[in-house]
């Protein structure tokens, strides 16, 4: 009969190498067995479900430290590689053999005895461990590599898309997929911040996994994740994905550019009372111009109603003394100039013809285009191709690897998606440019017409703001500053019309007679929306 104290150790993993091992429950019942069949005095069990591939583990340091008490002098266990796998936890028990402290090391499936041939048998098996360990570590990053070569993502997949369990494919989720492109939409507007996308997201029921509102960081991941778009980061890397992704990458970059700004966008102003709140500015004190609604009302109980403009007088530093102006003579001067910056009938029509020779010309140039993004794509390709060759032949370090890499995937899917959009934005400029021959040809309409507020639209899209009451008369100043493009139009089309000296009907500039209540002519300049 063994009369030496035996401590159990069993040991399971969750790791991939350890999957043809036995169960905890299986190790146990083999092992009390063999230790009935042997006469092993069995003094405590150790169970530990934890990796051995790196030391630190809590259960069997603690064997170990009990056993340099003398509490057991033996370790019974299934296998070496379930006692070590690390050439550190390895060392402490074959230097608990050279000193004694452990007199015997039991296996079922191993033959090992405290001698100088045991001891070498011993530390060759958990050599063997361990080197099963690195070696199974190369397999699986190299098969890693090899599905990043192929496309496919090998983590969890993110929101918005689903794993596809029976090709081990990801697929858009029909359900948040178009959430997520309305996400990237509405904040590539500028109206939008991180807090009302994550909003629209909680109306939407996407929500984190906890169940809780997406914030600002989260929203802030989300929107600037390139897997949206077919590019995914593993590692640092950036590497071509083989799904659908769910934005463009034009509408991708568009939202890094809003982003960037790190600015709150601007806030609509609120539906002024008056149609022409907000229009223009006082020229003495450079305060805005604002709309007073009146009433006046007669002995004989008839009411009259007027709505004038007038400045805000919001200055501090000097009084202003600008008169006030009745809306009906304000409307006659702004439809005035609105009307002098209309484009003229004959020149709209030479213009038209013009548009249409540019949209016939253009489809000659669409082929030369198609090919020369083509060549672009193939010499990027090439140029990543050296670029992996250099890296392999450690010419690069890895960091100029990865960057220079993405950059070249950036710019090849830039390419790519142009050429997918070439045939149906061949003519992206000439379409914008049919529209606003078209808007300048019908300021005229709008000028003679009586909805004032078509007229203020147009008021700001011309002159922007730019316009000045000084003394009851509506005047352009001449900025100081690079107009917009908007603006340099209509100032190029104004002067155009003076320098060619092409006629046009003055409006009058009186103000109508005073309407009574109820009269179908006070209706049509009572609009005050």
């Amino acid at each position: 009969m063994n009369t030496q104290k035996f401590f159990l150790y069993a040991r399971k993993s969750t790791d991939v190498e350890d999957k043809q091992v036995l169960s905890i429950e299986a190790q146990l019942d083999e092992l009390r067995e063999y230790a009935t069949r042997e006469g092993l005095d069995i003094a405590r069990e150790f169970v530990e479900k934890k990796s051995a591939k790196i030391p630190g583990r809590v259960i069997f340091n603690e064997m170990l430290e009990r056993i340099e008490a003398g509490d057991a002098t033996a370790i019974l266990a299934w296998h070496p590689d379930r006692l070590a796998r690390n050439s550190i936890d390895g060392g402490k028990i074959i230097y608990l053999l050279d000193t004694r402290k452990i007199m015997a090391l039991k296996f079922p499936s191993f033959w090992c005895e405290p001698t100088p041939q045991g001891k070498f048998m011993l530390n060759m098996a958990f050599g063997q461990s361990k080197y099963y360990v690195d070696s199974l570590s190369e397999n699986v990053k190299r098969g890693l590599r090899q599905k990043l070569r192929r496309g496919e993502y090998p983590s969890l997949a993110p929101v918005g898309y689903i794993h596809n369990q029976l090709d081990k494919t990801l697929s858009v989720d029909t359900r948040y997929g178009p959430v997520i492109r309305q996400a990237f939409e509405l904040y590539a507007r500028g109206d939008y911040t991180l807090g009302r996308i994550g909003s629209m997201l909680e109306e939407n029921h996407l929500l984190s996994k906890r169940g809780q509102r997406i914030h600002i960081s989260r929203a802030t991941f989300i929107l600037s994740n390139p897997f949206y778009y077919g590019h995914f980061r593993y590692s640092g890397e950036l590497y071509e994905g083989k799904y659908e992704p769910i934005v463009s990458k034009q509408l991708f970059d568009a939202v890094q550019v809003v982003m960037k700004q790190r600015g709150r966008p601007r806030r609509k102003s609120k539906t002024d009372p008056q149609a022409y709140c907000g229009l223009m500015s006082c020229a003495t004190c450079n305060m805005m111009i604002t709309g007073e609604y009146r009433i006046k009302r007669q002995v004989s109980g008839k009411e009259h109603y007027y709505t004038y403009y007038h400045c805000s007088k919001k200055s501090k530093v000097m009084p202003c003394p600008e008169p006030c102006i009745r809306q009906e003579a304000l409307d006659a001067q702004i439809s005035s100039l609105i009307q002098n910056a209309a484009l003229p009938t004959t020149w709209a029509a030479y213009l038209f013809s013009r548009l249409e020779t540019d949209t016939r010309e253009s489809k000659h140039t669409l082929a030369a285009f198609v090919s020369e993004a083509h060549a672009k794509t193939e010499a990027i390709k090439l140029k990543l191709e050296r670029l992996l060759n250099a890296y392999l032949e450690q010419d690069i370090e890895r960091d100029v690897y990865c960057t220079e890499k993405a950059k070249l995937m950036s710019e090849k899917r830039s390419l790519e998606e142009k050429i997918a959009r070439a045939g149906q934005s061949q003519n992206s400029w000439l379409e914008p440019m049919r529209k606003w021959v078209t808007r300048a040809a019908d300021m005229e309409k709008i000028a003679l017409d009586c909805n004032l507020i078509a007229k203020r639209v147009a008021a700001k899209e011309i002159f922007g703001s730019n316009l000045l009451l000084h003394d009851k008369m509506v005047e352009v100043k001449e900025p100081n500053y690079v107009a917009n493009t908007g603006e340099s139009i209509w100032r190029i089309l104004s002067a155009s019309r003076e320098k060619m000296g092409f006629p046009s009907e003055r409006l009058k500039l009186e103000p109508p007679p005073r309407f009574e209540l109820g009269t179908s002519t006070l209706q049509k300049w009572r609009s005050t929306n």
